[in-house]
């Protein structure tokens, strides 16, 4: 029924390793393998492993290798340990809401480039499984990235932007001058008009204040 599928894709049992799937290692440093796994109804007595797909690693050993392996029994306690391998550490949480499942892999080999699964089963969802996969890329030396066209970029940019402080400064002073040539103007004018009118004698002029000749 569509009811119940969609109750069934509500309660399934998810694992997460994030947004990217890919990580790159420097040879002989320690890397972290991010995984987190969530469900809806909660769980019991849940069972996570960590897998390496090559028998590259360590010791010759069928495919899937497992790396490590932990028994969590509700929300309320942190993983106890079934089995790992000597180099690989539990790192995670899962008494906090993320429910961390996380493990390092200490002193990276170029052997131990290759695909690693986190999968989790669940017997609480009737023995739901749900699995997710890291691909790890071990590296000699980490490559610095060349920034040469980010600076270019910046260098342009940061020229535009100059470009238009100036013109706006640029554009301000010469309106400053403008308005000020303007009311330099008004006031000539102002002037001007003033004694004009006291010469010619005009109303409103000084000449009309002179007393009138005596007879």
């Amino acid at each position: 029924l569509p009811g119940l599928h969609v109750l069934a894709i509500a309660f399934a049992l998810e694992v997460s390793v994030g947004k990217t799937n890919t990580v790159m290692a420097l040879n002989n440093s320690n890397v972290l393998l991010p995984c987190t796994f969530s469900t809806c109804i909660g769980f019991q007595d849940l069972v996570f492993t960590w897998y390496f797909n090559s028998t590259e690693l360590l010791t010759p050993h069928p495919a899937p290798l497992q790396i490590y392996q932990g028994k969590i029994k509700n929300k309320a306690t942190e993983p106890t340990l079934v089995s790992r391998n000597p180099r690989v550490d539990f790192v995670g949480s899962t008494t906090s809401k993320e429910n961390n499942i996380s493990i390092v892999l200490n002193g990276v080999e170029f052997s131990d480039a290759g695909k690693y699964t986190c999968h989790v089963k669940n017997p609480m969802e009737k023995n739901a499984q749900h699995n997710a996969t890291i691909v790890l890329t071990v590296v000699p030396k980490m490559v610095e990235t060349d920034n040469t066209v980010t600076l270019i970029i910046v260098g342009v940019v940061g020229g535009l932007i100059g470009l238009l402080i100036l013109f706006m400064l640029v554009k301000r002073v010469v309106l400053f001058i403008i308005k000020k040539t303007q009311d330099g103007k008004k006031e000539c004018l102002v002037s001007s008009s003033g004694n004009d009118n006291t010469e010619n004698g005009l109303a409103g002029s000084k000449a009309e204040q002179k007393a009138p000749p005596k007879a």
